[in-house]
């Protein structure tokens, strides 16, 4: 390219230079001459410091990565005749992952004459529903997919922990009687029965 438009990263316009004497330009500077729009006529590119641009570029990606919200599926898996026991065990782990803000995936394999039943499978995944009703959501319906009927469920969404700590804070101090008025309520009722006891005896002229 015999020509590039040149800026800096203060947005300083040098305009339309020979490459050359852009790059020279650059370097007269300490620093580097770096294409940041291939794709103008002319490209255009600015003087920084690209070890430094390298350094931020690499820091803002990483903090874009902090803030992504990763949230992982994981599955429970069960059978048209999963016992109690079993069904318990597989649905509290269902109930710990909603509440870490996991996906589950519940499903149910149906193996031979399995099929046939599948109004069990059913069942199994509407307790499912109502057992976790209080966590998550569902977010697929149940559906068939080859020998599987599965649904999932996605965390409830719940008030922020700063909200319900706020709300129990606005709670607590609503719910606290005022102390001060209680006692001073309760020493000036408590007066009057020993004042009236003394004036009563005071009254009475002493026996001779």
């Amino acid at each position: 390219m015999p020509q590039v438009r040149v800026i800096t990263d203060e947005g300083e316009q040098f305009g339309v230079m020979d490459t050359r004497e852009a790059i020279r330009t650059a370097r007269e500077r300490g620093l580097d001459l770096v294409e940041v729009s291939p794709n103008a006529d002319p490209p255009v590119c600015k003087i920084i410091d690209f070890g430094k641009f390298q350094y931020e570029a690499k820091k803002k990606a990483n903090e874009a990565k902090k803030k992504q919200v990763v949230i992982t599926v994981k599955e429970v898996k069960f059978r048209p005749g999963t016992d109690l026991h079993d069904y318990s065990y597989r649905m509290k782990r269902a109930r710990e992952w909603l509440a870490e803000g996991d996906k589950v995936k519940a499903t149910i394999w149906f193996r031979g004459r399995e099929m046939t039943h599948r109004e069990l499978g059913a069942r199994i995944l509407e307790q499912l529903e109502k057992d976790l009703v209080d966590v998550g959501d569902v977010e697929m319906r149940p559906r068939m997919e080859g020998n599987q009927m599965f649904t999932i469920f996605m965390p409830k969404k719940h008030k922020s922990a700063k909200q319900q700590q706020d709300k129990s804070r606005e709670q607590g101090t609503g719910s606290q009687p005022d102390r001060s008025r209680e006692s001073g309520a309760g020493s000036q009722g408590n007066q009057p029965a020993g004042g009236s006891s003394q004036s009563a005896g005071g009254n009475h002229d002493p026996a001779t």
